[in-house]
């Protein structure tokens, strides 16, 4: 605990995934309380053709309720 699983295009670099990983584990010890090695984070590229497939209508829009951050578009 926790978990966090992070969609995006396939735009990332080895170097950002690893700079993102960094942000949201220091940002989550922070909040949470929890120990650094509790945490584990999965990336998921996805193509933007599927976004709306994949991604926008059955996590976001169906899901609202669960969203914490709503996106503007």
């Amino acid at each position: 605990m926790p978990h966090i699983n992070i969609k995006h295009f396939p735009l990332l670099s080895e170097e950002q995934h690893i700079a993102l990983a960094k942000s949201i584990t220091e940002a989550v010890t922070k909040v949470v309380g929890c120990d650094e090695s509790v945490i584990s984070i999965a990336v998921e590229p996805v193509e933007p053709e599927l976004w709306n497939e994949q991604v926008y209508i059955p996590e976001i829009v169906e899901r609202k309720d669960t969203l914490i951050k709503i996106p503007n578009y």
